[in-house]
């Protein structure tokens, strides 16, 4: 294939390629098809904003407590110092203080770890990679249970602050693994499930030999994944990671579009494949890592929601990333009130609903790429 070709296919696969050969003008019913999405394509990005804001206002009511979307609204509005609350000001708290922080939380975390996935599958060229991949999951929970059950650092870092810590000792150690080997594609991915094995079997060791029941208990209830604990502090940390990573992948839409068809082609049309890679290895791992240790491992929403996004969109990474923000987002806010409603009082981690709800979407989204032509 020539470069020429190459140019012309990242183009097609970013879904900017020309309409007709020698500059012809596309046939009358592309060209309406292309004006319509270009009208709709504010609406549409309108759409799923509001959508997001009314799932997180509908799901702050679900609950034992007496409280309607209008509430909530008001709640915002008066703390924002926009006019005063309606409600008592201990429904008031429930609103601001515990359920809008984690409902927020969720959202953050739902469209980081979907982002992650989708930049992962892209950069490693692997369906089956996700934020996991590089070990940073298993690295944040060592680093949380030395916390709770041996009080490393001296009761001066928290459970997050372990995690993230633990974290990115992971990452670490993966880049140096995969420098060591060589630095391609297929080290990368074995240095971090040498990674993760590692620091799995550390966690486990410790857990074993050093906590007792009810430590043992919370440990395990983190490490599926929870957002019980959320507060403000977490919301706006893992927002503003989100925030700045979701603006470095975004500007690396079109050299993830050229990975697609391979290190050597995306070389070709002039992409700087090692620090292309080695960026975006940093940035999704320090998101994965902020988001891990404010919510421990909630796994499937990296590896499912990407696939989910392409066949909304296609794999045009300009269309892709935000599409799969939003659908990430959406998706675990309503994950996070199943998992502390449907037992209520008791709560199941959310990282146990998003298994049941994962694999089956995701053998689904398996079966109809199957039957999909190529």
């Amino acid at each position: 294939m020539t470069a020429t070709e190459q140019a012309s296919g990242a183009e097609q696969a970013s879904g900017t390629a020309p309409a007709a050969p020698d500059g012809a003008p596309p046939p009358a019913g592309r060209l309406h098809r292309i004006r319509a999405s270009a009208w709709l394509r504010p609406a549409g990005w309108a759409g799923a904003l509001a959508a997001l804001a009314l799932s997180v206002a509908v799901a702050i009511t679900i609950g034992p407590a007496d409280i309607r979307v209008g509430d909530v609204w008001s709640v915002v509005a008066a703390h924002l110092g926009w006019g005063e609350s309606r409600l008592t000001p201990i429904r008031d708290g429930i609103v601001w203080n515990l359920r809008l922080p984690r409902t927020l939380l969720a959202a953050v975390c739902g469209a980081g770890l979907a982002v992650c996935g989708a930049i992962m599958q892209s950069l490693l060229r692997n369906p089956l990679a996700d934020p996991f991949v590089l070990g940073v999951s298993s690295g944040a929970s060592t680093g949380a249970v030395l916390v709770v059950v041996l009080g490393a650092g001296g009761g001066a870092l928290s459970i997050s602050g372990g995690a993230f810590l633990g974290a990115l000792c992971s990452f670490a150690m993966v880049l140096v693994l995969s420098h060591t080997l060589g630095g391609t594609t297929d080290r990368v991915v074995l240095s971090g499930v040498a990674a993760m094995q590692l620091f799995s079997a550390l966690t486990s060791f410790v857990v074993m030999t050093a906590a007792d029941a009810e430590t043992t208990r919370g440990v395990l209830f983190w490490l599926l994944g929870s957002l019980s604990g959320a507060g403000w502090t977490d919301v706006q940390v893992c927002g503003a990671v989100l925030v700045l990573a979701l603006l470095v992948c975004g500007g690396y839409a079109r050299t993830l579009d050229a990975f697609a068809f391979g290190q050597d082609a995306a070389g070709h049309l002039g992409v700087s494949v090692a620090r292309t890679r080695m960026v975006l290895l940093c940035v999704t791992a320090l998101l994965t890592a902020a988001l891990v240790s404010s919510a421990g491992a909630i796994g499937f929403v990296g590896l499912v929601l990407p696939h989910a996004a392409r066949a909304l969109v296609g794999p045009g990474h300009s269309r892709l990333l935000p599409v799969t923000a939003v659908t990430g987002a959406v998706f675990l806010v309503w994950v996070d009130t199943l998992a502390r409603t449907v037992l209520d009082p008791q709560e199941v981690p959310v990282g146990v609903v998003t298994s049941l709800i994962g694999v089956p979407a995701f053998v689904l989204v398996l079966h109809r790429t199957r039957r999909t032509p190529r």
